[in-house]
């Protein structure tokens, strides 16, 4: 995060009240390729989908861009088990993009029932986790639209 330099009040945080946002190429690997050109240690590069340059902020801000949400609204980011958890609005969209995900996170932000949450489609500890999460919402949040990127 770019932080204004110089003077100011001590308690000022430094936060002008706006946010810059530039065009950029997506935040997904391009996966083009021939079946015939695939080899299998190609494979495990296809594993993860997002490029490696990418910050948790990038695919934050696609997602907004993605489902439509007003891109004005608050966004704040708070640790939750080791995991960075952003919110939008409190909780019109909740989101990590971390790897790790556990059980108990998924819980947890269901307890905060979202109108939308979005993981990181390889951040699972596991893939039983990952099976779970649509199961664990609707039990604890139904209204709440789970995505996955």
């Amino acid at each position: 995060m770019n932080v204004l330099k110089g003077d100011c009040h001590p308690d000022w945080n430094r936060d002008v009240g706006f946010r810059v946002l530039k065009i950029d190429t997506s935040n997904m690997k391009d996966i083009y390729y021939r079946p015939d050109e695939l080899s299998q240690g190609d494979l495990l590069e296809a594993v993860d989908n997002v490029k490696p340059d990418r910050v948790p902020e990038d695919l934050l801000f696609q997602v907004l861009v993605d489902w439509g949400v007003d891109l004005t609204l608050p966004i704040r980011s708070e640790p939750l088990q080791g995991k960075t958890v952003f919110f939008v609005d409190d909780n019109a969209l909740v989101a990590c993009f971390d790897i790790g995900i556990t059980e108990d996170l998924v819980k947890e932000l269901a307890r905060h029932e979202p109108l939308r949450v979005v993981f990181r489609d390889n951040g699972f500890v596991s893939d039983a986790v990952k099976i779970n999460v649509e199961q664990i919402f609707r039990q604890l949040s139904p209204s709440t639209e789970v995505r996955s990127l």
